[in-house]
């Protein structure tokens, strides 16, 4: 009878000890429970305002989903913490774990950080944007997606083009769009018997007469070359 009347003893004991913690700690979860879901709402609605403010800034639409998942997620990671320093769990120690972590999960996805970063770049100080004909890392094309990974292009054959924005912002990018006009040069032939003065002014009138090229600056045609077989123009 005495191994039993130890064993409930010992029940009895687990069990006061369990009512006390709970006396103790529910008061704590039940408010950082409390707070995690209030935080939450406040998140989801700071979020909301937070797109319909760059919506109506007019900010370029392939920044808001990226600052608005990046400001959610630093939200909800400070929310988190918070509520952790409230049950009671050290949060110093959390803070050195995650930063290790993050040290290392650094070193692994050191490509996809690089990335990451000429993403945020690009963003920042837009040297292009959808829309513009630009030129980077031996590719040519039309821009049609700006990701915070990579730049998608769509080439003159519609070939898909997937750059990695590290990069395209550690490298030299040429813009055949932002400056709203493109100087053509082209260069024609013609026979060593033919009158030169001629051939520059019928070229000359074709230009003039295209509402496509531009009054100013104006269309040049000049001799650039006396090839083997050709008087070359420069047009």
């Amino acid at each position: 009878m005495s191994g039993v009347e130890n064993s409930m003893t010992q029940v009895e004991s687990l069990t006061m000890q369990a009512y006390e913690l709970g006396l103790l700690y529910a008061p704590k979860l039940g408010l950082a429970i409390l707070t995690l879901i209030i935080g939450l709402w406040i998140i989801s609605g700071i979020s909301k305002v937070l797109v319909l403010s760059m919506e109506r800034s007019k900010v370029d639409p392939t920044l808001v989903p990226f600052i608005e998942s990046l400001s959610s997620w630093t939200l909800k990671l400070l929310l988190f913490i918070s509520v952790a320093s409230m049950i009671g769990i050290a949060t110093t120690s959390f803070i050195a774990v995650l930063g290790a972590a993050g040290l290392a999960i650094g070193l692994a996805l050191q490509g996809s950080l690089s990335n990451f970063a000429g993403g945020v770049l690009i963003m920042i100080f837009k040297p292009y944007k959808v829309g513009d004909l630009i030129e980077s890392q031996g590719h040519f094309g039309e821009v049609k997606e700006v990701q915070i990974f990579n730049t998608i292009l769509v080439s003159p054959q519609s070939k898909r083009i997937i750059i990695p924005n590290g990069a395209v912002s550690n490298g030299s990018i040429v813009n055949f769009t932002t400056e709203g006009k493109i100087r053509v040069d082209m260069t024609i032939g013609i026979a060593y018997d033919a009158d030169i003065d001629v051939a520059k002014k019928v070229l000359m009138d074709v230009l003039e007469n295209n509402d496509k090229v531009m009054k100013e600056p104006a269309p040049f045609v000049g001799v650039s070359e006396m090839a083997d077989s050709s008087v070359n123009l420069a047009v």
